[in-house]
């Protein structure tokens, strides 16, 4: 091997990565602008063909033939298109031509929202309008003076005449902004056809793109694009034109000229993210403003949208999309205004789906995580990172809102496992890999000692049932109730779960008391003061193994008759690991979950016999007499 091949530092490769990544979204986003004029309907097609699969499959059922299948599917769209189009088409060019006969009215609203003079907003606009009328008026009599003073010469005015247009280039005037639009039409249509026709050819040539060894994987991507965009268009398409529907027969009842326009309006509009509907309901609210001499009717129109926005957005779309897109809030308006930037009004409309298929990417592929990360609306933190990243912020309240809010939905014990212990265990590592100072070690200590004592009290004064169930008849006597102590193995955060171990203990019944952190001579008289019948010793990986080892055969050796039980609270590796690491000869029994440990000693304590019993596996091993875990 060559030793004088360069290597590149650790410390360089995040930094290169990152460019190169800064580099690839700049090339990317001005190969998605350039290229506009080929994606967009590129975009759209693959819209359309998601739209219109289900209609050709149902075609081909019936052996019409692949082609024939989504000839008719794409006649019946473009008729339906057409038709619509035509009707908006003409009662926009009624609204055009008559604006004229509304102006007086508008004039009139107008006038109406005016300040009245007697109030101080009307008498401040008054003095600027006569202070301005002053100065306008001194400009003029300036200007004429000097005009006065020019030999009497009189300035000539020049009028340009514009010759007649002829009729092509009013031809021209009109079809010109068509021209781009039915450019477009045409295209997304032969899009649309080529990927109905040849959907199993791209299908394979994509996965062919992808490799043998990826077959599996992409696979499962193409699968979860073609369910879940799918369904999300088709879905989202029957709710925005219901929602057409409903607006337009509204706006129409309330007497808005031109519902079909509104209506149509309405369904596209809500496409778009959030000011879509702002913005459909806008535009029948100035009509009514235009067009009536009071405002009952606008008021009418806004009350609508406002109902069936509720009942849209709050019972129908949670009920037939889910409660969740697969995008965050602010991952919708980012991407539309991205999206917007890039592609206009259509990019507005396809902002979702788009943002929907980077997702999608940033599941797969893993160069491309960061976009379902930034993108996707999935908890970002588990709970139990969320609530040790926000006690290293010293953020206390915050930190038991979270814990709070897992306990409405789980019993004590969850709450213990599986946020504070997984909290205290990142701790851990991040203080004996010196990342965390001191201070925020300590802060955390006492934050998470002061919950369970609350959640403690709390459990105990409403005599709440846990969910190892009720205690055995034997354990809430309090002559023969054997006594369980629990010993930390190392410092303060093995005493810490020691702790909710004595707690969910006694919360069962049993008689439990927790040791604070302390020498090993003052714990050992601690046990013997205590008359101890079970010890269990509390270690937190990744560094009390050791501790609770050594630990493990000094009280094996001080009181050979006590009933010694090892707690590795989450170790790595689960439970052979743990024996491996611990030995045969240790404790008489390991667990590694505090929930299964209180289970465990609630069968096994109450028995008169303090010798190792066989049980199941179920997070414990029974070392020692003769038996194998």
């Amino acid at each position: 091997m060559n030793t004088s091949d360069p290597v590149t530092p650790a410390n360089d490769m995040p930094a290169a990565s990152r460019l190169s990544t800064l580099v690839g979204f700049v090339v990317v986003v001005a190969a998605l602008y350039l290229g506009r004029q080929v994606l967009i309907p590129l975009a759209l097609g693959v819209v359309f063909a998601f739209l219109l699969t289900p209609v050709v499959m149902v075609l081909e059922k019936c052996r019409m033939g692949r082609v024939p299948s989504v000839l008719a599917a794409l006649a019946v769209a473009l008729a339906l298109v057409g038709f619509v189009g035509w009707g908006v088409s003409t009662q926009l060019m009624q609204i055009m031509g008559q604006l004229p006969d509304y102006s007086a009215n508008i004039h009139r609203k107008i006038e109406t929202l005016h300040a009245p003079s007697e109030s101080g907003l009307g008498k401040v606009t008054a003095t600027v309008n006569e202070v301005s009328k002053e100065l306008t008026t001194a400009s003029e009599t300036a200007g004429n003076q000097r005009l006065g003073r020019n030999q009497g010469k009189q300035p000539i005015s020049v009028q340009v005449a514009t010759p007649p247009r002829t009729a092509a280039e009013y031809l021209r005037d009109i079809a010109g902004p068509l021209t781009g639009i039915l450019e477009t039409s045409a295209i997304v249509v032969i899009f649309t056809l080529f990927i109905l026709v040849r959907r199993e050819d791209l299908r394979n040539r994509l996965l062919r793109l992808a490799g043998r060894s990826q077959l599996n994987l992409m696979t499962e991507a193409l699968d979860e694009a073609s369910t879940r965009l799918g369904r999300y268009l088709l879905l989202q398409l029957a709710i925005n034109a219901g929602y057409g529907l409903l607006f337009g027969l509204g706006v129409y009842f309330i007497g808005i000229p031109n519902a079909l326009l509104w209506g149509v309006f309405a369904s596209i509009l809500r496409f778009v993210p959030y000011i879509g509907t702002l913005a459909a309901a806008a535009f029948p609210i100035a009509m009514a403003v235009a067009v009536f001499p009071g405002w009952t009717q606008a008021g009418l129109v806004f009350i609508l949208f406002v109902a069936l926005e509720l009942l849209i957005a709050n019972l129908v779309e949670p009920w037939l999309i889910g409660s969740r897109t697969g995008v965050s809030p602010l991952a919708i308006l980012v991407a539309a205004i991205f999206w917007g930037m890039l592609w206009g009004s259509a990019g507005l409309i396809l902002s979702t789906p788009l943002t929907l298929c980077l997702i999608l990417v940033g599941r797969y592929v893993p160069q491309l995580r960061f976009l379902e990360i930034l993108l996707g609306d999935e908890p970002v933190l588990s709970t139990p990172a969320h609530f040790y990243q926000r006690l290293l912020a010293f953020d206390e309240d915050e930190a038991r809102d979270i814990a709070d809010k897992h306990l409405k939905e789980n019993p004590v014990g969850s709450v213990y496992e599986s946020v504070l212990v997984s909290a205290l265990r990142m701790a851990e590592q991040d203080r004996h890999m010196n990342v965390v100072d001191e201070s925020r070690t300590s802060f955390i200590h006492r934050s998470i000692r002061d919950l369970i004592d609350e959640m403690h009290e709390a459990a105990m004064d409403k005599s709440a049932v846990t969910e190892v169930g009720p205690p055995p008849a034997a354990a809430l006597s309090p002559i023969s109730a054997p006594r369980i102590v629990c010993v930390p193995a190392r410092d303060e955060a093995d005493a810490i779960v020691g702790t909710m171990l004595a707690q969910l203990l006694q919360q069962a019944g049993h008689d439990a008391y927790p040791l604070a952190i302390g020498g090993v001579s003052t714990m050992l008289q601690q046990i013997e003061e205590l008359e101890a019948s079970v010890v269990c010793l509390s270690a937190l990986p990744p560094f009390a193994a050791g501790h609770a080892r050594s630990l493990c055969k000094q009280v094996r050796r001080r009181f050979p008759d006590v009933r010694i039980v090892l707690g590795l609270w989450e170790f790595p590796g689960g439970m052979a690991k743990a024996q491996e690491r611990l030995g045969s000869n240790c404790a008489d029994l390991i667990g590694i979950s505090l929930v299964q440990m209180v289970s465990l000693l609630g069968e096994s304590t109450p028995a008169a016999s303090t010798t190792a019993q066989s049980i199941p596996d179920s997070g414990y091993a029974t070392i020692g007499n003769d038996q194998t875990p």
